[in-house]
């Protein structure tokens, strides 16, 4: 594998980023930063969108999901992953059957202006620092994936230290997202999705060629490994089927349904029915695009085992090196690291890597500036700065959720985590808790919430709360709480919303 041709690939990948940029952003202003102008294409929104959900968690972890580590509760056998996938599926259609029409009725910029309507400014705001804690940490967590496998297996090669690849990364988004933001990223989502698919499928195709195996045929030896099972039955297992499909669909509500950078794509389409189109659109194409990761996981064991790859008495899988490639390690390790694989392989596979990266960290560093720019310093309402000065202020928010952003991928490498995926699940259990409460409230009763502070009480003690509860669960029961824990998180939110409220006398208007 030569370094410093990936290492090129990568290069002109970005100059192709900053042409786009260029033509997106001219005569941009706010509005095309935080809406697009609400002139997005609902296709080309679809299928961005895409890049954005998957990101490199699913490029590099759901693969690796497919090869159990015995004893690690945190990692799913075989194809169990996709029953989360189902409850995704499920609740982008409660997405775009109550919350999309919402927020086109009531014509926002930021969904968390819905809740200072419905409630008051405590509640905007809070739900705007809940949104941007989520999005900070969920989008560097995934951020971090990939730009630990670039140090690992390009750059350390060549001496880079992992701050600075760190630096370089960011610098390029922000390079190409500070003019255009939604209009801009819409259009380079797209692309990136486009990469991230064909290197999934060139993969697919080229492990297929090398172990001489059809589609049927290499399902069937995967199905004799145990590696294609869906469901898991035991109910204390964090991974139990039912436990998965609903977490899965509840984390769609809120990672989607309630995320301001998702929301920021789809209310930028011109139309409500368009917008749901998008939306299903979108649904339909992630079943099959994750049941494709998950074959290629288990294309991935197979090849590896073929190549002198074993399992070890402590459920550990092992190259014929003695190196652990278990989980995130394992797509990158079998295409970076030799073993046989060609260099155009290694290239597609960079090419798909970056093209994961981008779509998630751009849209995040677009969307928490929107919403501290729109939700916290009210920009938009502010009518004694010109539009020149907003958009200096703008400007400078994005620069400084850059730095914030390198910040948190450098906490991300000294946690050192083997499988972000779960991790990112079981942060966002914490963080989007809160906002699923919140909104849950606010659109299912007609209750009222006058006494000040006691929504930010609300909103801040129930995932302590639901952390308490779940370490109790630990230590003195059997059952675990899997993706779930964002049900339990919203449902304690529901109800100290509950207690402080009182019967709404005053109607809502929108």
């Amino acid at each position: 594998m030569n370094s410093t041709i990936l290492l090129l690939c990568v290069i002109v990948y970005f100059v192709g980023l900053l042409v786009i940029s260029y033509f997106t952003s001219r005569n941009s202003d706010n509005q095309s930063f935080f809406n697009g102008n609400k002139k997005s294409k609902w296709w080309l929104v679809a299928f961005g969108m895409i890049g954005t959900s998957l990101s490199g968690v699913t490029f590099i972890s759901v693969p690796g999901t497919v090869g159990k580590l015995t004893g690690t509760e945190y990692i799913y056998g075989g194809f169990e992953y996709y029953m989360m996938v189902i409850g995704f599926f499920l609740g982008y259609f409660i997405v775009a059957g109550v919350l999309l029409p919402l927020y086109y009725k009531m014509n926002l910029t930021s969904i968390y202006t819905y809740l200072g309507r419905r409630f008051n400014v405590e509640a905007h705001k809070i739900g705007s620092v809940f949104f941007i804690i989520s999005r900070g940490i969920g989008a560097t967590a995934r951020l971090y994936l990939v730009v630990n496998v670039l140090q690992i297996f390009l750059l350390d090669n060549l001496g880079v230290p992992f701050w600075v690849t760190t630096f370089v990364l960011l610098l390029m988004i922000l390079l190409y997202t500070f003019e255009g933001g939604v209009k801009t990223i819409v259009v380079t989502d797209t692309l990136q999705t486009s990469f991230m698919i064909i290197s999934l499928i060139a993969c697919i195709w080229f492990i297929l060629s090398h172990l001489n195996l059809s589609v049927g045929q290499a399902y069937d030896i995967m199905q004799a490994k145990n590696y294609t099972h869906f469901i898991n039955l035991d109910p204390n297992s964090k991974t139990f089927f039912l436990k998965t499909i609903l977490g899965g669909m509840f984390i769609t509500i809120a990672m989607t349904g309630l995320d301001q950078e998702m929301m920021q794509k789809n209310i930028s389409v011109d139309n409500l029915h368009n917008a749901k189109k998008n939306m299903l659109t979108f649904a339909g194409t992630l079943l099959i695009v994750n049941l494709a990761f998950l074959f290629l996981g288990g294309l991935l064991y197979l090849y590896a085992m073929q190549e002198g790859g074993f399992y070890t008495t402590d459920g550990f899988f092992m190259t014929q090196f003695g190196q652990d490639i278990m989980g995130d390690d394992m797509f990158p390790a079998l295409s970076l690291s030799g073993h046989h694989i060609p260099m155009i392989i290694s290239i597609v596979f960079i090419i798909g890597l970056i093209s994961a990266l981008f779509p998630s960290a751009d849209g995040a560093l677009t969307a928490v500036t929107s919403s501290y720019c729109v939700d916290l310093l009210n920009i938009n309402e502010d009518n004694t700065k010109t539009e020149k000065e907003k958009k200096k202020i703008r400007i400078r928010v994005h620069l400084i959720f850059t730095i914030v952003f390198f910040a948190l991928i450098m906490m991300f490498k000294v946690i050192n985590n083997k499988s972000i995926v779960y991790l990112v699940m079981e942060i966002a259990g914490y963080t989007y808790g809160p906002l699923l409460g919140l909104f849950a409230f606010g659109i299912l009763t007609k209750r009222n919430i006058n006494k000040k502070y006691s929504i930010i009480t609300v909103a801040i003690l129930a995932p302590i709360c639901t952390y308490l509860i779940n370490q109790l669960v630990v230590n003195f029961t059997d059952y675990r709480i899997g993706v779930e824990l964002i049900i339990l998180n919203g449902l304690l939110t529901f109800i100290g919303l509950w207690l402080v409220s009182t019967k709404q006398t005053t109607q809502i208007t929108s």
